[in-house]
């Protein structure tokens, strides 16, 4: 048997079923997104942990110049702008007639240079800031949060890293925790304590932007968007835990305000500078005596290394422990001890982070295999300026090569005068460039050392590797100009 229901009997029932099923959805407990379920942080506990140990650092120095006028800009501020823009700060006064009288100052008069920030590391008074923030000083002042004041002692400060380590004497002091750099992430809340414009105890946060950041110095850069200033130099940047995973050292900005983009110093690497200045006042850096440049995408291809990886050998220095350990120029180092090498900014870290007299693996790419090759590191020294060969001599008879000539090189041999001049066993001459080993950037004068991976040391080692190249592809050319080598690419006609 079959009932029949009406159609406003049915519209009723559903409606009451909707009704029961949203009430009973309505009790239901919500389940929250997840990015939604985290709250903002709080950092009231972290200011009060980390706080205490956060100095200011003010310097003095002595001068024989007339004293600024009334009015002047603060010097923390004309400091940050010579530092960062290599300029003075806009607005400020120029030399020429004051208002203010032109009081004649005692030869060595002392006078306020800037204000930075520093923290404590131990307990019985040694301070960490940065380099610049000291450099120049006659006297360092540290005053405490709780406004005790000291006059501190410049243990030794390093300015490849921007690390500097001053004593106070004082015991049972704050200090701060240091965190390790190898857990701290991108898009992870730190924050800075410093005292910009000389304002104590400021406190700003922020996000880790990235890490690992190569802005051309020595170490690469934690960067963030926590608000720095001058000022805040040599303070330190802490996460969530409440360790110091920084040191605040630079801003990027196009008007000289803070514009989202600050640097700050690995804790690790500060650490390292730190402990060999508290050690021996100085720092030990290792060294192999190569002059090295990136390694592009067009090289890398056709030389066959694969990807644009590692670092180019542009000059080797005469009797240096790369010179004596075999490295040429236009070799590729890859690795060092096991290592991989990205990017040339790499290698240069890694041998500085050697001891002296150590005994180091260096991998190399050379005419289309790798090789390993060991070197004994050197202490780093002041760089000594690039000899550029003279070439006054006559070269010896221009090549009549056709192949070479449709690429626009003229050659010829190096005679024994240049080869002693230029410490080369061989190569071949550029007497003219033009067409398409112009465009690649050859000139006269450059010596041609290899050909699609292939060394030549003559004219006519150089035809026979030139006809077995694939002219359809780009020749890559090794040369040399001056002490410095790199490679060149011949690209086919289209």
């Amino acid at each position: 048997m079959m009932l029949k229901i009406k159609g406003n009997t049915v519209r009723s029932s559903l409606m009451a079923c909707a009704m029961a099923l949203g009430s009973t959805a309505a009790m239901l407990p919500v389940t929250p997104v997840h990015a939604q379920a985290r709250v903002l942080p709080d950092f009231t506990d972290l200011v009060d942990q980390v706080g205490p140990a956060v100095v200011n650092i003010r310097t003095i120095e002595k001068t024989a110049q007339a004293g600024g006028a009334a009015g002047e800009p603060d010097e923390e501020m004309q400091e940050f702008f010579r530092r960062f823009f290599g300029q003075p700060m806009p607005g400020a006064p120029r030399q020429g007639p004051r208002a203010a009288p032109n009081r004649p100052q005692a030869p060595d008069e002392e006078r306020p240079r800037g204000v930075g920030s520093g923290f404590i590391l131990s307990p019985d008074g040694y301070v960490m800031t940065n380099a610049h923030v000291v450099d120049g000083a006659s006297e360092v002042l540290v005053t405490l949060p709780d406004k005790r004041e000291f006059k501190a002692r410049i243990v030794g400060a390093d300015k490849r890293t921007d690390v500097a380590v001053v004593k106070i004497d004082a015991t049972g002091l704050p200090s701060v925790k240091v965190g390790d750099i190898g857990k701290l992430r991108v898009g992870e809340w730190v924050m800075a304590i410093g005292s910009p414009f000389g304002l104590e105890n400021t406190v700003t946060a922020g996000i880790v932007s990235a890490k690992q950041r190569d802005t051309g110095d020595y170490l690469p850069f934690i960067q963030t968007d926590v608000a720095i200033n001058p000022g805040n130099s040599g303070g330190p940047l802490i996460n969530m835990r409440g360790e110091v995973v920084g040191i605040n050292s630079q801003i990027y900005s196009r008007s000289g305000g803070f514009m989202g983009i600050s640097f700050s110093i690995p804790i690790d690497e500060a650490i390292r500078v730190s402990d060999q200045l508290r050690t021996s006042g100085r720092v030990s850096r290792g060294r192999i005596g190569v002059q090295i440049d990136q390694v592009t995408k067009d090289v890398a291809e056709s030389i066959g290394l694969g990807k644009a990886q590692g670092a180019l050998v542009r000059g080797v220095e005469s009797g240096s422990p790369g010179d004596k350990a075999g490295i040429e120029p236009g070799d590729i180092i890859t690795k060092f001890d096991g290592k991989a090498i990205d990017k040339p900014s790499d290698l240069p870290r890694l041998v500085g982070n050697t001891k002296p007299g150590t005994k180091s693996s260096v991998t190399v790419f050379r005419r289309g295999s790798t090789r390993d090759i060991n070197v004994i590191i050197a202490e780093i020294e002041p760089d000594k300026p690039t000899k550029v060969a003279e070439r006054d001599e006559p070269a010896a008879k221009p090549s009549g090569s056709a192949a070479a000539k449709s690429m626009g090189l003229t050659l010829s041999d190096l005679t024994d005068a240049q080869k002693k001049e230029l410490k080369l066993k061989g190569g071949v001459r550029v007497d003219t460039a033009t067409d398409a080993a112009a465009r690649a950037g050859l000139r006269e004068g450059d010596v041609v050392l290899g050909v699609s991976n292939v060394e030549v040391s003559n004219l006519k080692e150089f035809e026979a590797a030139l006809a077995k190249a694939d002219k359809s592809k780009s020749i890559s050319l090794l040369f040399r100009r001056g002490d410095w080598a790199q490679y060149a690419l011949l690209r086919p006609a289209r």
